[in-house]
């Protein structure tokens, strides 16, 4: 059965659609109030604080839609919608700050039933990333999804796509915009965003035909942030909506993790700091396992496909030493192809380092030989 909205939820949906150049103003203006805190006010309050000249021409508006007109520019959209009053609605959301009235949605509505924040993860970062950073995203994405953890992005250029790219390949995804539901954005996610809606859920708190605005993004950052019992960073400089993410997930009481970077790299200050500030820190998806499901927690039987290489050093770890030097003179290679080759099985998740730079197995099964 499809889940539903309510005539007041689905008005309050489309009185933020008229809203949203007025709410730009405010948000973004020196000193202005930041969109979440908006967002939470009632109707009456905030267009009162938005666009108080013209009030109670977007208030009448907005009541003389009838909700056969509500529904229908929804479905139009080929979208459905589900609110606050649906029990359907996600439980993060509803325990969170400003939960919206209606969040409309393409793709799979049984997918709500995954959105348990005990079982999902947000993963976020920054829109110009390194390859590095994108690599590990992929990873993540794959292996927390695989895990059986719903995988939770905004479709962002980035650290953003390359978790949902992941995901995908291993099993559930939710993207969250901050502009209609049936508009995929950025535009060169387009291909990504049809294969969401096919196997994973695209939501946004925004009616059919909004545009992108600036005062959405760290809107939707706040539903991110409550949705999942953990938010991961993987890059993000100084100022960026990524650590606005982690401040609100750290304001809902969540969980917040950053995957360590390099000193000197821009898109590793913001990370780096969250870490120095007491984030867990993430050096794989076990980690990230340990904090949401408990110590112990394994990763699916077998884990992510191997080439030759890392197989041999994984079984070369085990059988001569848990050393980059043993491995090194197993296999008859050297030291630094070693150590990058046991660093990759600790990035993939295979190997946990020790501090004194030896490693050890995660839960993860043996890998099926190729």
């Amino acid at each position: 059965m499809t889940p539903r909205a309510c005539a007041e939820c689905l008005r309050r949906t489309r009185l933020l659609g008229l809203l949203a150049p007025y709410i730009e103003k405010i948000a973004t203006s020196r000193g202005g109030t930041r969109s979440p805190q908006l967002l939470g006010m009632p109707s009456a309050d905030l267009v009162e604080r938005a666009a108080p000249n013209d009030g109670e021409r977007l208030l009448a508006e907005v009541a003389a839609l009838s909700e056969a007109q509500l529904r229908g520019e929804i479905e139009r959209a080929e979208c459905w919608a589900v609110c606050r009053h649906d029990e359907r609605y996600p439980p993060g959301l509803a325990e969170g700050p400003e939960p919206p009235a209606t969040l409309i949605c393409r793709g799979e509505a049984s997918h709500l039933g995954a959105l348990d924040p005990g079982m999902c993860v947000t993963i976020v970062g920054a829109r110009r990333c390194s390859a590095y950073g994108r690599e590990i995203a992929i990873d993540l994405g794959r292996q927390l999804a695989a895990s059986g953890l719903t995988v939770i992005s905004g479709m962002a250029q980035g650290i953003d796509g390359a978790v949902h790219a992941g995901a995908l390949r291993g099993g559930r995804t939710v993207a969250v915009l901050g502009c209609a539901a049936e508009r995929p954005y950025p535009a060169r996610h387009r291909a990504l965003y049809g294969q969401i809606c096919r196997s994973g859920l695209v939501m946004s708190e925004l009616p059919p035909g909004t545009s992108p605005w600036r005062w959405a993004f760290p809107a939707r950052n706040r539903l991110m942030a409550a949705m999942a019992e953990m938010t991961v960073v993987v890059e993000a400089a100084l100022g960026s909506g990524s650590l606005i993410t982690a401040e609100l997930a750290q304001e809902a009481g969540r969980t917040v993790g950053a995957v360590p970077g390099q000193v000197t790299s821009p898109v590793a200050v913001g990370t780096n700091e969250l870490l120095h500030s007491g984030a867990h820190v993430i050096r794989g998806a076990v980690d990230v396992l340990d904090c949401v499901l408990g110590p112990g927690a394994a990763l699916p039987a077998g884990g992510p496909a191997l080439e030759d290489g890392l197989n041999a050093m994984l079984a070369a770890c085990e059988e001569h030493g848990p050393s980059a030097d043993a491995v090194a003179g197993a296999l008859e290679i050297s030291a630094a192809e070693a150590a990058a080759g046991l660093a990759r099985l600790e990035l993939v998740g295979y190997l946990r380092a020790s501090p004194v730079g030896t490693y050890v197995r995660t839960p993860l099964a043996r890998p099926a030989d190729p």
